[in-house]
């Protein structure tokens, strides 16, 4: 005899002339039981008891396991950074460079790449005064690429006046520059100033977030002050 709950055509034609009864319909389960079913099937594998069920010896076993697994997860993440940085120090001295390497070395640095190119001439006391300052910074900021080249083997004609010259790239865009005597503040720069206005142009990561520079007019302002103190006590004593 044919199964009457078999799904074929002519038990179609039975159930439409209601010769068989309709097939019972299969019990239907919602979303939130479906999620029951997988949360206690991975309790029932894992042996994960829910916290509530939990004894004092249990919890804190617990909240060992928690703190193992934030130490380790904040250990691989210093890990991390620690080979990225590795990665990205990979440049530590003044290189020289021509026209000829001015595009792959500048232009084409690569990514997250700052570079700090001086153009000098020979013979130039503030030129040489930055060349020694750039040997100085290169390996103290090993992840900036600091370059120097002759101002006419880059830029033919390039005028002496805006020597020396810096120039800031990062991804290959002009990011800074500081051109001539003036704004490097000639031959009386310092190694920190130097360094503080190559931070300013965000090629490094200085902890100089303030102007090393004497300020001339505040020692003016303080003698002035100073001074008028004296008159006043000098009176004070007449």
């Amino acid at each position: 005899m044919q199964n009457p709950n078999e799904d074929t055509e002519w038990n179609d034609i039975l159930r439409a002339k209601g010769v068989i009864p309709e097939k019972p319909k299969e019990a239907e389960i919602n979303e939130d039981e479906l999620v029951k079913m997988l949360e206690d099937t991975i309790k029932q594998k894992s042996g994960v008891k829910d916290m509530a069920d939990m004894d004092l010896d249990e919890l804190d076993e617990l909240e060992d396991e928690e703190e193992e697994m934030i130490m380790l997860q904040m250990r691989n993440q210093r890990i991390a950074q620690m080979k990225a940085l590795q990665e990205k120090s990979k440049f530590g001295e003044v290189r020289e460079i021509t026209a000829v390497d001015y595009v792959n070395e500048v232009n084409k640095a690569g990514d997250d790449i700052f570079v700090v190119l001086h153009l000098y001439t020979q013979g130039v006391p503030l030129c040489n005064l930055i060349n020694e300052y750039m040997n100085r910074l290169a390996p103290k900021f090993p992840c900036t690429k600091f370059l120097k080249a002759i101002s006419t083997t880059c830029i033919p004609n390039y005028p002496d006046k805006n020597l020396p010259t810096l120039f800031v790239y990062y991804e290959g865009s002009m990011k800074g520059q500081l051109v001539g005597p003036e704004q490097l503040r000639g031959t009386n720069l310092t190694m920190d100033e130097f360094e503080y206005l190559v931070g300013k142009t965000g090629a490094i990561q200085t902890p100089l977030k303030d102007d090393p520079k004497p300020k001339v007019r505040d020692f003016m302002m303080s003698s002035l002050r100073g001074n008028q103190e004296d008159d006043l006590a000098d009176e004070g004593d007449w």
